[in-house]
């Protein structure tokens, strides 16, 4: 698909009023997330690479988001949620339960570690943990189906969104902080916020401003 906002960089925006200097260090940290692991083993950061790709499949015109990256830096500096969901373990230790359980039940299926599959293959096994069908001994009292919609898709789908490469698909100016919004009703658009190209009608794309 063509760009919906040809030319946009959020980054542009990093020495205007947009942002002040709290945004630009904690934008500046995302960007400096490395690229290899520190908390994953490398097979263990090679299946959430493979399991991004599933869940948030990325254009090729761009470099990526390193949504496994991102991950690995939300579990090696130990960034928890606040709050306990019944059914799952702490961060830390319901991925480390998902991704052994996961490969368990590939090497079931298909003699393959889950990184090592073919695209369908990792698709079909992630629908069944979607559905509950994945009973492997390693999943222990954590269901999978409350480990994929509780923890690895908003894991990864917050990853994904959380990155300026990801704001520039959709327009987003990053936190809006300190300037803010001014013109907030519909079809109505700042005049320093990104114009799309064409594609949906510009107030059907307000809820953006909602991602961070």
């Amino acid at each position: 698909m063509p760009d919906r906002y040809p030319g946009y960089d959020v980054l542009a925006k990093r020495h205007t009023p947009s942002w002040n200097e709290k945004t630009r260090q904690l934008i500046d940290r995302r960007l400096a997330v490395p690229r290899t692991q520190r908390f994953f083993s490398e097979p263990e950061f090679a299946t959430v690479e493979a399991i991004a790709a599933q869940i948030v499949p990325q254009p090729k015109h761009r470099p990526p988001v390193p949504v496994a990256a991102l991950v690995d830096a939300q579990l090696f500096e130990d960034i928890q949620d606040g709050y306990r969901v019944t059914g799952l373990p702490r961060e830390r230790d319901a991925w480390r339960r998902g991704l052994l359980a996961l490969n368990l039940e590939a090497e079931a299926a298909h003699q393959q570690a889950f990184r090592h599959l073919t695209a369908p293959q990792q698709h079909e096994l992630l629908r069944r943990m979607e559905q509950g069908e994945l009973k492997a001994d390693a999943w222990g009292d954590m269901p999978c189906k409350t480990f994929w919609k509780q923890r690895m898709v908003p894991d990864i789908v917050r990853a994904y969104w959380s990155h300026p490469t990801a704001w520039n698909e959709i327009g987003w100016g990053g936190p809006a902080s300190p300037r803010g919004y001014v013109r907030m009703g519909y079809g109505e658009r700042d005049p320093w916020e990104a114009a799309e190209a064409h594609g949906e009608p510009d107030h059907a794309r307000r809820k953006n401003r909602h991602v961070g």
